[in-house]
């Protein structure tokens, strides 16, 4: 398995960069966490006592938007990046419902340091960086992580199915970030797209693959809840 160390989200001002110029450069971000807040709220929310896991956590967004509509019992950050966990304590602030641990995903498979199971179980932009046997590795452990009833959602690039969608795919991702206000950044972040597959740290996986194990695995509703170009909302339910 790829080490975490090694790569470049151990450098904590390439995480730092990453956090703050994310919204810029990742296409309808907003819109994709607005979908798991809602499958939250029509499947989740009704247990007053759900416990949430966010894994590869980041700057701790989508909590935060989901911690101003709903209430769940506990919530668990998971990150291997002292910048990003640091990010996400400094937007949610000291709570006693909250539990930050670092932690990359080699570890959670080798230590497994989480406490119990959870309801809803979300990652965002982070399983991508693992090869394939990997991730259907940490699908399996997310499984044994969920509570029965509970279900995870994966917010993630995936690889086209072809070199022809690639192709449009890659170019309504640079249109995105051409239309972005930022003008100082906009021409060192068009060199991005090309980086989602051509960069070492990052190994994407169709999503029929992924759906597929999922399936394997013993998940059940397993499905895409949304897509744009190369970016998906996918999951499944225990």
């Amino acid at each position: 398995m790829a080490q975490f160390e090694k790569s470049r989200w151990a450098d904590n001002g390439f995480s730092r960069n990453y956090r703050d110029e994310a919204e810029i450069y990742l296409p309808q971000r907003r819109h994709f966490i607005d979908l798991a807040l809602s499958f939250y709220g029509h499947f989740i929310a009704g247990n007053r006592a759900a416990r949430i896991l966010d894994l590869g956590c980041g700057d701790g967004l989508l909590i935060q938007q989901l911690l101003q509509s709903f209430a769940p019992e506990e919530v668990t950050l998971v990150d291997g990046s002292d910048a990003m966990l640091a990010a996400a304590k400094a937007r949610l602030g000291e709570r006693g419902d909250i539990r930050f641990i670092r932690a990359s995903f080699q570890d959670l498979l080798n230590q497994d340091p989480l406490p119990g199971n959870f309801d809803f179980i979300y990652s965002s932009l982070a399983i991508h960086h693992l090869a394939s046997t990997e991730k259907k590795d940490l699908y399996a452990y997310i499984y044994r992580h969920l509570a029965p009833g509970g279900s995870f959602v994966h917010y993630d690039v995936v690889l086209p199915c072809s070199d022809t969608l690639e192709k449009w795919y890659l170019s309504l991702w640079r249109q995105w970030i051409t239309e972005q206000p930022d003008l100082g950044k906009r021409e060192k972040l068009l060199l991005i797209p090309e980086q989602y597959k051509g960069n070492p740290d990052n190994v994407p996986d169709s999503l029929e693959a992924q759906l597929q194990m999922l399936k394997q695995i013993g998940f059940d509703n397993v499905d895409c809840y949304g897509k744009n170009g190369i970016f998906a909302l996918f999951g499944g339910s225990r």
